[in-house]
């Protein structure tokens, strides 16, 4: 087999585990809403709240509106973010409905407790929603919607899903009365933390920026201490005219406190700045053994 067959059978093989994964993460979500959110009259957000709220009013299934609704969404995801997702994002809306609809009668794994509804149900809805954005698909169009804002505006996916629904629980305190709006709200804030940190991964990584008296042996230690390497920029102040190495090194966030220690014991008076990486690729970002 030449080289361009084994790549090209490779990248499909990668759809396919893709498209499953956003399955999977469809029927998750299903699960969630069928035997948590719904049954104890709390909604999910965006076009699956309103789905849930028009399904209510009117008797219709609820699989049915899902796939209706989420049809202009998705040629907004087609038109502004790519085919691709587009075609990941059909076949998880697809999949939501069909779980609804194949679960609709499954028993019910909390009741009563308004606190325990809203955890599990937010954990279980985020869980099931950030394993298809992982994959490159969205289970409802407000998701779409926010993934196309996340590209144009400095906030991210979840924070801007977060918003959209705000609008939606309005709707939602119609017919579920204030207080399952408020409930609603609640699951879907949980949901919202949870979809960051399926979608980019609990060891997500973070940059530091040490400006330090001491700048070889901060490097040197960072590297034989955690395994990671360090560049330098040249930076000057602004007040001082001083010229100092300025220390740019990326780390996961397991090793963020022992970080934290290097500096402190190198220097206490260093000036750091930290902030989060979503992704890293390439160069020599590998783990090691931390000592």
């Amino acid at each position: 087999m030449s080289t361009a067959a084994k790549q090209q059978r490779i990248t499909k093989i990668k759809k396919i585990l893709r498209a499953l994964a956003v399955v999977i993460g469809a029927f998750i979500t299903a699960y969630g809403l069928e035997s948590v959110l719904i049954p104890n009259n709390v909604s999910d957000g965006g076009v699956t709240g309103l789905s849930i709220v028009a399904s209510q009013l009117f008797g219709l299934p609820l699989g049915i509106l899902l796939a209706v609704l989420n049809i202009p969404f998705i040629y907004l995801g087609y038109k502004q973010i790519g085919k691709s997702f587009a075609i990941y994002s059909v076949l998880g809306i697809a999949s939501l409905a069909y779980g609804t609809s194949i679960m609709h009668h499954i028993p019910i794994i909390v009741q009563g407790d308004t606190l325990l509804i809203t955890v599990v149900g937010g954990i279980i809805i985020g869980f099931g929603i950030g394993l298809a954005l992982r994959n490159g698909g969205a289970l409802d169009g407000i998701d779409m919607l926010a993934v196309l804002l996340s590209r144009k505006l400095p906030f991210g996916t979840s924070d801007l899903i977060l918003f959209l629904n705000l609008f939606v629980f309005v709707i939602v305190s119609f017919v579920f009365g204030l207080q399952g709006a408020f409930l609603s709200a609640i699951a879907y804030y949980i949901a919202s933390r949870v979809i960051p940190i399926v979608e980019e991964g609990l060891s997500g990584s973070k940059t530091y920026k040490i400006i330090t008296s001491q700048p070889d042996i901060m490097a040197e230690t960072i590297r034989d201490r955690l395994g990671r390497m360090a560049t330098y920029n040249l930076v000057e102040g602004s007040y001082t005219n001083g010229k100092f190495k300025e220390i740019t090194c990326i780390i996961n966030r397991l090793e963020d406190s022992k970080m934290k220690e290097i500096i402190s014991e190198i220097d206490e008076n260093a000036f750091v700045v930290v902030y989060d990486v979503a992704e890293v690729k390439g160069g020599t970002f590998k783990k090691k053994d931390i000592h």
